[in-house]
């Protein structure tokens, strides 16, 4: 048998954890000295420990610690459990981590306000070009909620292509257009560039008309910091005499693996101001 003390030590917690475990019952010595009240643990017991140290870091309480582990559930329910609330847990880490860069994103555009920007805008006209896409359903036109469905689209698009044995496609460009139901929801086209010609199943082929007169502006860094030059563009766009005419789209330049070294350009349609 160990020591208190020593047990602690074996198991990695500290002694005054072990007593209130005690305490609530979760998990009582193996045997209590009945004249010096010194506890005593075997090394069996460390399997239950481990137990209730993975059941309370995934966020369990004590009260459901000691439900789950009384149940005597067998180890491969456990470890189901725990690999669910690992998932649960990973997800609200992402969902944190998204929020966070959105927050960072509107503190970014609060901070330049007021400041001249040195993104440099330009009028010009943008050809039509032929596209392969997949299109899909945002909720809105926020970052956190374009960025989950237009990723994915590009992955599973440029999936297809190479089955297809599809070459020399890209570069990409997202465009966008507000959904029939009228509830805020945007039509989301995640398409690459195609040699004239090129079919790809499963995948649709559009020609993705011109636009006469865009306001133009080049973003370097990751997707989900867009907004500080989106609004920089805006702001540009209300300074000399013109008005949007419509969704603007994005022309993927370079995409390497790191996000924060992305080159976009911004493509917003644009007419004179009456």
């Amino acid at each position: 048998m160990f020591t208190i003390g020593d047990f602690a030590r074996h198991g990695r917690v500290s002694v005054r954890m072990l007593r209130h475990y005690d305490a609530v019952g979760l998990l009582r010595p193996a045997r209590v000295d009945p004249y010096s009240g010194y506890r005593y643990y075997e090394a069996g017991q460390l399997a239950r420990l481990n137990r209730v140290i993975a059941l309370k870091d995934l966020g369990f309480t004590l009260d459901q610690v000691r439900s789950i582990l009384d149940e005597r559930v067998g180890p491969e329910e456990l470890r189901g459990m725990l690999r669910l609330r690992q998932a649960e847990l990973e997800s609200a880490v992402s969902e944190a981590a998204a929020r966070l860069a959105r927050v960072g994103a509107r503190l970014r555009a609060i901070e330049s306000e007021g400041h001249m920007s040195t993104q440099e805008v330009v009028v010009k006209s943008v050809p039509g070009v032929r596209l392969a896409e997949l299109t899909g359903i945002a909720t809105g036109f926020g970052p956190g909620e374009i960025g989950p469905v237009v990723a994915p689209l590009y992955q599973e698009l440029c999936a297809r292509l190479e089955a297809a044995g599809v070459t020399g496609f890209g570069p990409g460009i997202a465009h966008y257009e507000d959904a029939p139901a009228g509830d805020g929801s945007i039509v989301v086209h995640a398409g690459m560039t195609i040699p004239a010609g090129v079919t790809v199943p499963d995948v649709d082929v559009v020609d993705l008309p011109g636009i006469e007169r865009a306001a133009t502006v080049v973003h370097r860094g990751a997707m989900d910091d867009l907004l500080p030059t989106v609004q920089t563009l805006a702001a540009w766009i209300d300074s000399n005499g013109y008005r949007s005419a419509g969704h603007s789209r994005e022309l993927y330049l370079e995409c390497p693996e790191d996000p924060a070294q992305w080159v976009t350009e911004i493509q917003e349609p644009v007419v004179r101001a009456s």
